[in-house]
C-alpha cells in the first residue's frame, strides 16, 4: 500500500511560480510510474505530468510543456511539480499518483493509477 500526501499548491497571480511536494510511504518503490493530474471544476482528471521511474522518461501534457517540470527526490521520497509562467486556465486541484502497471500506453491517462493524494488546490488569477 501506498500513502501520498501533497502540499504547497496556493493562490497565485499569473505569470508566477509555485512548487508542488508529493510526501510518499509505504511500497512506493514498487510503483513505476508516478506523477501529477488536476481537475477543474466541472472537468475531467488529467494528466499534467507522469515520470517512468524505470526507463527514466517524462510525459508531459501538451499544455504545460514547456513551463512545468516533474521530479523525484528518491531518499526523500518525495515527487515535486515546479510549475511556472502559471496561466488562469491552470487552476484546479493537483492529485498526487502512482501506479504499479508494466506498462501503459498512455500514461496521462487516470484509468491505470491505484494510489491517489487527497490533492491540493492552485489558484492562478
Amino acid at each position: 500500500q501506498v500513502q501520498l500526501v501533497e502540499s504547497g499548491g496556493g493562490s497565485v497571480q499569473a505569470g508566477g511560480s509555485l512548487r508542488l511536494s508529493c510526501a510518499a510511504s509505504g511500497f512506493i518503490d514498487s510503483r513505476k510510474f508516478v506523477g501529477w493530474f488536476r481537475q477543474a471544476p466541472g472537468k475531467e482528471r488529467e494528466g499534467v505530468a507522469i515520470l517512468d521511474t524505470e526507463r527514466h522518461y517524462t510525459t508531459y501534457a501538451d499544455s504545460v510543456k514547456g513551463r512545468f517540470t516533474v521530479s523525484r527526490d528518491n531518499a526523500k521520497k518525495r515527487l515535486y511539480l515546479q510549475m511556472n509562467s502559471l496561466k488562469p486556465e491552470d487552476t484546479a486541484m493537483y492529485y498526487c499518483a502512482a501506479s504499479g502497471a508494466t506498462f501503459m500506453s498512455n500514461p496521462l491517462s487516470a484509468q491505470d493509477y491505484s494510489d491517489w493524494g487527497q490533492g491540493t488546490q492552485v489558484t492562478v488569477s
